[in-house]
């Protein structure tokens, strides 16, 4: 078995120990230079939290364990794939790499990502002419 698809069958089991809960199908496994250092499963039902997917709950206990918001290095290894806000998460905290072993179509689940779109407008106002984000500059410098 390989290195990758040992970590997929741990993540699977915490999916399917997650439906044995009461949960849906989903587990995550964080690795770095080969040692688990997180894991997550989907928390959304049991939390009220629409963003509690495993792989986010991974990436935040990662991130505690690592006492970064950086994971450069980490590997997620998933049972299903990971939704748009889950690779959006992964890119944001450095992940290099992610591995699932379901796909959207095997869960006849997700819409293709074309159905899947929201308006996005970008509407750039200052009321009161500061920036926000020069302001965060200076404070955090």
């Amino acid at each position: 078995m390989s290195t990758a698809e040992r970590f997929l069958c741990e993540a699977i089991d915490l999916a399917r120990e997650n439906i044995r809960k009461g949960g849906r199908p989903f587990g995550a496994v964080v690795v770095k230079d080969g040692v688990v250092i997180a894991t997550g499963v989907n928390e959304v039902s049991t939390t009220q939290d629409p963003t509690a997917h495993a792989e986010l709950q991974a990436i935040r206990a990662a991130s505690r364990a690592l006492g970064s918001l950086r994971l450069d290095g980490c590997a997620i290894y998933a049972s299903g794939q990971p939704c748009p806000m889950c690779l959006a998460a992964m890119h944001v905290t450095g992940v290099s790499e992610v591995t699932y072993a379901y796909s959207s179509e095997d869960a006849e689940m997700a819409k293709p990502l074309a159905q899947q779109s929201i308006k996005a407008t970008y509407l750039p106002i200052r009321p009161d002419g500061s920036d926000l984000y020069e302001m965060w500059r200076h404070r955090t410098g």
